[in-house]
């Protein structure tokens, strides 16, 4: 059997197996469409039947997460972990807290995990989870609440040998002290390697705060780099303004470039001055409020109520961090025509399938997710290996081996895309070179 057919045959297969669920689909398609040349290269890895098991979890969980409001009322959310695959090391992703996360959505971001995890070149499997809580608009003590609550379940499952969750959408420093001490509780015992995004006080790393946005730049100047360029002097949009972003846009400031436009979910603003990053800070980090506040410290500036619209504006570079599917069709076109040189995922895939095809058609570098975004997860992982030594690093010692693990990422993606006649094609040398250390280690353990 050709690659290519092997590849369609298992496709069909999931599909049929997960009817409705289109985010985990898509993402299915998109690594394995770019697989077929590595089956022509290994057919052992067929007789494996290597992607009918790692298109299937190795277990899915899911619960209720009843909690109780501030006024006394009854809440019921549903809480999802997946722990797809642990070929490689325990089942590391984080956990995110939003109306939006489904079955299909965890799914998606813990088979994307797999392939992240394994680029980093670190020991860890792939895994994720969440629920569809809402944390904004909650006081600190609903919060909390619903922490524990969901920790009082998830406890079960996780362990700093087994599944070792960390923050995403919704999920940060905060809601990761909430679910530490909850878990401590309940299990009597001081476990630190258990999650990772931990305050500093308590067994959390430097650097795991910016480790996603800084990771996304280095990986981004190292593909410019590659083509003669860098972010000086470079305007640059960067969607969300949370962790990611925030730190992405403090990073590529600091390399010359210029932020002209970020957004969240109420919209987006723009300032031709460059966006000022300690007034955002404020907002965003302190004030926990809306980015529309920007305009009030900056009037001129320019706020708009369509955070999609963010991709109309005029940039060089664009770096996605907010949330999946953001640059569509529409904003991919839009971006093209506005003279876009680089697009870079600091999200997990927000570029849809569509958009991703008229970048590489037009010749834009694209940084693919699994590979541009690998930093955050880079980070956790060393923050469980602080935790196991019972040391901490020192800011400038993680921020070298983040750097240097970004730059490995890129330069073995680059020479993956090469061998397989594929040089500027990141998405392919991502896809690949983090699947064929799976397969690999899959082959070695036998039918499990």
């Amino acid at each position: 059997m050709k690659g290519i057919e092997y590849v369609e045959s298992v496709l069909d297969i999931v599909k049929k197996r997960n009817p409705g669920e289109i985010e985990f689909l898509d993402a299915v398609r998109e690594v394995l469409t770019s697989l077929a040349p590595v089956f022509d290269k290994n057919p052992n890895f067929i007789e494996a039947a290597l992607l009918e098991r790692i298109t299937e979890p190795e277990r899915l969980i899911y619960f209720r997460v009843p909690w109780v409001d501030d006024a006394g009322k009854i809440h019921v959310n549903r809480g999802y972990r997946v722990q797809f695959n642990s070929a490689i090391g325990p089942y590391k992703g984080g956990i995110r807290f939003h109306p939006t996360v489904n079955q299909s959505i965890i799914k998606f971001l813990g088979f994307e995990q797999i392939f992240k995890n394994s680029l980093t070149g670190l020991a860890i499997g792939g895994g994720k989870g969440g629920a569809d809580f809402d944390p904004k608009g909650k006081s600190d003590n609903e919060i909390m609440r619903f922490c524990q609550a969901f920790m009082g379940e998830l406890y079960k499952y996780i362990g700093s040998d087994m599944d070792i969750p960390a923050g995403d959408i919704g999920v940060g420093a905060r809601e990761i002290g909430y679910m530490y001490g909850y878990y401590k509780k309940i299990k009597s015992m001081s476990d630190q390697g258990v999650l990772t995004g931990k305050g500093l006080t308590f067994g959390g790393s430097l650097v795991r705060t910016q480790a996603t946005g800084y990771g996304l730049v280095y990986f981004t100047e190292e593909m410019l780099n590659n083509k003669g360029l860098s972010f000086k002097g470079k305007k640059v949009i960067v969607s969300g303004s949370g962790n990611v972003a925030i730190y992405a846009m403090e990073k590529a400031i600091e390399l010359g470039a210029q932020i002209v436009a970020c957004s969240d979910s109420s919209g987006y603003i723009y300032d031709e001055n460059g966006i000022d990053l300690k007034v955002l800070k404020d907002i965003k980090e302190i004030k926990r409020a809306r980015i529309k506040e920007y305009i009030k410290d900056k009037p001129t500036a320019k706020f708009v109520d369509n955070y999609k619209g963010i991709w109309s504006n005029k940039c060089d570079i664009a770096l996605p961090c907010a949330t999946q599917g953001e640059i569509d069709e529409h904003g991919a076109n839009e971006l093209i025509k506005n003279g876009v040189i680089a697009v870079s995922e600091g999200a997990n895939m927000p570029s849809t399938l569509q958009a991703i095809d008229l970048f590489l058609e037009n010749n834009i570098l694209f940084g693919p997710s699994k590979a541009a975004n690998a930093g955050g997860v880079a980070c956790s992982a060393l923050e469980m290996s602080q935790n196991s030594m019972r040391y901490a690093w020192s800011f400038e010692e993680v921020d070298e081996r983040l750097k240097e693990i970004m730059s490995n990422i890129f330069n073995n993606i680059k020479k993956t895309a090469e061998e397989y006649g594929e040089e500027d094609n990141l998405i392919i040398g991502a896809n690949i070179a983090g699947f064929i250390k799976v397969a690999n280690a899959m082959l070695a353990q036998g039918v499990v």
